[in-house]
């Protein structure tokens, strides 16, 4: 079948991800020149590693907040968990049908432009630097959660004079860490460091399950079985760790064998729902209605285990930061294009976004509640509603007959729909009753 397309050319505001990579590179000119017409045979990257970059991708910090999601919904949520699971693996299989198309689509904006024109890639561009631009502001709430909780005898801090809480200093110090990272060109390194989040969420697990079996926790919580109220919260809360669509393209375009992106997606999404459905049944088993937004904040203070926890929780979002603003950094920059390659420059469009999210951070500190809401009104987007109408539009297009999958698309659109309305009325009234 063909498809018409619209090459729309590049733009600033795609999304620019650093991925841990095979070093071949520079072979794909010579690939894709001496095999024009094998589309399957394009990047360099194995089947394996490229699992392990969507695991990478698809197990950050949203596990940290999978119990408390579980204990607003109640057991009864877990099916929600699954559902959410399995409709963001189909909505990443039409991103790959997509590109499959059309071999010029290289990058998640690039569907939305061959779909919807113009205004379809500025539309998908915008949400997916909003939901960085949020996720990077959670990095630095979270940082400053961990960090109380891991040295509570630090009460405030002073800055020029200024005396502001223990929370609020370690957001700051973290953000002065984080800065010159945010100025390097190259992140090739801090895509290294970011890799190891698969073994640090496994790492973060073992010590939740090494609290209850060995520090006098237990599982003897029964928890409730079904929370009509907070349903809305658990769903987004769910949908926010399965937020690794703008990846998928990139991971798609840089494997040696594309035909095998599904089966690189089955794996990555069956092994990313078994850690986040073992978090949040362990967490929840253990603390009940009282686990908090962020399990390592009901570890006891005083075992190792809350140590190995909160140093594997705190180093990632670190080195991970820069990557993830580096997409918002660049698209300032577009927007200046007579200043943007002067240093100067550049260094005050990283130093304006850092202090930003840490204003965001300071001015609304509630990591579930900030989390429930991206997860409400951008991931469910991004990763569900937008892949659908894609697909759907892209489909049509090329006089494809109304079926039966349209009809089930259409459905997983509709709960998408209803995700984000009821997710986001409820996480909005969170976070207005707790500031």
């Amino acid at each position: 079948m063909g498809i018409e397309h619209k090459n729309g050319g590049s733009s600033s505001l795609d999304l620019n991800v650093p991925l841990l990579l095979d070093q071949n590179q520079s072979k794909l000119k010579d690939l894709e020149a001496s095999d024009d017409n094998d589309v399957n045979v394009i990047g360099s990257t194995t089947f394996s590693k490229t699992c392990f970059n969507g695991l990478n991708a698809l197990t950050g910090i949203g596990i940290l907040s999978t119990p408390y999601a579980l204990a607003s919904g109640g057991w009864i949520s877990l099916v929600l968990l699954f559902t959410i699971a399995t409709a963001t693996l189909y909505s990443g299989l039409l991103i790959q049908r997509c590109m499959d198309w059309d071999p010029n689509i290289k990058t998640y904006p690039d569907i939305g432009y061959q779909a919807f024109g113009r205004k379809g890639k500025v539309i998908v561009s915008v949400l997916m630097q909003m939901e960085l631009y949020l996720v990077a502001t959670g990095f630095l709430i979270l940082e400053g959660d961990n960090l109380q909780n891991l040295l509570p005898n630090v009460e405030y801090f002073e800055f020029g004079g200024l005396t502001v809480g223990g929370k609020q200093g370690f957001i700051i110090i973290v953000a002065l860490i984080i800065l010159p990272t945010v100025w390097l060109d190259n992140l090739s390194l801090l895509s290294y460091v970011s890799a190891t989040e698969v073994l640090a969420s496994l790492l973060i697990i073992g010590s939740v399950l090494w609290t209850g079996l060995f520090d006098g926790i237990g599982f003897q919580q029964r928890g409730e079985f079904i929370n009509w109220d907070r349903i809305p919260t658990a769903v987004s809360l769910f949908a926010f760790c399965y937020c690794a669509h703008p990846v998928f393209p990139t991971l798609y375009t840089s494997m040696h064998k594309r035909h095998q992106f599904s089966n690189v997606l089955i794996v990555c999404f069956v092994l990313s729902t078994l850690c986040h459905a073992s978090m949040a049944i362990l967490g929840y088993s253990m603390f009940g209605s009282e686990v908090q937004s962020q399990i390592t904040l009901n570890l006891p203070k005083d075992k190792l285990s809350l140590k190995i926890a909160i140093y594997n929780t705190l180093v990632n979002p670190i080195a991970k930061y820069a990557s993830i603003v580096k997409p918002i950094i660049e698209a300032i920059k577009a927007w200046f294009p007579y200043h943007s390659n002067k240093r100067l420059f550049r260094h005050l469009v990283g130093i304006g976004v850092v202090m930003s999210t840490v204003l965001v951070a300071l001015a609304v500190p509630l990591f579930g509640s900030l989390m429930s809401l991206v997860g409400a009104f951008l991931s469910i987007n991004v990763s569900v509603i937008l892949p659908c109408f894609c697909y759907l539009k892209i489909k049509t297009g090329s006089c494809e007959k109304f079926n039966g999958e349209m009809v089930g698309i259409g459905l997983v659109i509709l709960m998408g729909i209803l995700v984000m309305i009821f997710g986001t009325y409820a996480s909005l009234a969170d976070i207005i009753s707790n500031l």
